[in-house]
């Protein structure tokens, strides 16, 4: 019998609602881990990183604000990695090994809970090569426009910029071609809660096969 958590991977490009999906899969019972939060965290806490980031960017990325907090400027780290593929392999590299390390630390702490499903939430699952540690992965997908009013919405920057954005992430039909689920929100937040009701209804399944397959 396995006893550890079964791993699911939620990704999908800006403004598909992908972070809504976990969310609602938070709320039903399983445990999260948010990838693009915890790059953040080591970004400003571990030495090894920061160190990695002043000698990509300049030191002049970071500085201190008036409560002593140490703050980096993403906004010109974004704006050299849009122009520089290599920066932004080299900041891929940096990064998500660390995040490969805290993820494994996360199962682990889930197995010690009894947690049965733990989702991986990320922008960039394939492409870092994460998927490779997960038992399925869901891709959350929309119509072109709903993502970009939906990202303008949430203050990540104008329709051009956004346009920039996506057209630098996978395309959403090579995201459906490696999916084990797709969940399409085009539609209201109670839609797609409904649509995540019957994803988690069939994670579950999975889960239980799995967990008597071994």
């Amino acid at each position: 019998m396995r006893s550890d958590p079964f791993l699911v991977g939620v990704t999908g490009g800006i403004g598909s609602g992908k972070s809504t999906v976990c969310r609602f899969l938070s709320e039903m019972g399983c445990a999260l881990f948010e990838a693009d939060i915890v790059a953040k965290q080591l970004q400003l806490q571990d030495a090894d990183v920061i160190d990695g980031i002043k000698k990509l960017f300049g030191s002049e990325v970071y500085s201190v604000d008036v409560t002593g907090q140490i703050v980096l400027d993403r906004k010109k780290i974004a704006a050299t990695v849009f122009s520089s593929p290599e920066k932004l392999e080299a900041l891929n590299n940096l990064i998500h090994p660390k995040v490969f390390s805290e993820f494994q630390k996360a199962a682990h702490h889930a197995e010690n809970q009894g947690v049965k499903i733990l989702v991986k939430e990320a922008a960039i699952l394939f492409e870092s090569g994460s998927n490779k540690q997960l038992d399925v992965v869901v891709v959350v997908v929309a119509d072109e426009q709903q993502r970009i009013a939906r990202a303008v919405r949430k203050g990540m920057g104008s329709p051009e910029e956004i346009i920039q954005r996506i057209a630098l992430q996978w395309p959403q039909e090579k995201l459906i071609e490696k999916a084990d689920y797709v969940v399409v929100n085009d539609g209201s937040q109670e839609e797609l809660k409904k649509e995540t009701e019957t994803l988690y209804t069939r994670l579950l399944s999975a889960a239980s096969k799995a967990c008597n397959h071994l």
